[in-house]
């Protein structure tokens, strides 16, 4: 399996605080469609994502490994979408201490501090990422 290099462009979109849409399947083929409150720019080939609420999601992730998610990059006029793979679970470490104070940051700033807790950043290796334009998103 080949692994995407996330472009530097991507950067602002994973920073900007807009909550991403991921997709995962089960194995038996029930997609399931849920919130993420961060996508975490990790190196050039991973991204972990906030683990903080969703049990269907993490049983099918850990069924079916691959996700999808979409990023919006709203001063670029796109979305981001992009192809995953799950690998591990960290629930302390480097990753972990930034995700989590990052979402701490996110509670505060909409009165949910003590509701968001970070469980576990999720790395996940990137197998694509596509850039798709509004234009092309509001066409389809």
């Amino acid at each position: 399996m080949s692994t995407t290099v996330l472009p530097d462009e991507i950067r602002p979109a994973l920073d900007n605080g807009v909550p991403a849409v991921m997709v995962t399947c089960s194995a038996a083929g029930v997609p399931n469609v849920t919130v993420v409150s961060q996508v975490y720019y990790v190196d050039e080939a991973h991204a972990a994502l906030s683990f903080q609420f969703f049990s269907k999601t993490i049983r099918n992730v850990r069924e079916n490994p691959r996700a999808f998610v979409c990023v919006s990059d709203v001063v670029g006029h796109a979305h981001w979408i992009l192809q995953l793979e799950f690998e591990r679970s960290e629930t302390a470490g480097p990753i972990f201490d930034v995700m989590e104070m990052q979402i701490e940051a996110i509670a505060s700033a909409t009165g949910m501090s003590g509701i968001f807790k970070l469980r576990a950043a999720d790395v996940y290796r990137v197998l694509s990422a596509e850039k798709v334009p509004y234009s092309a998103t509001i066409a389809s």
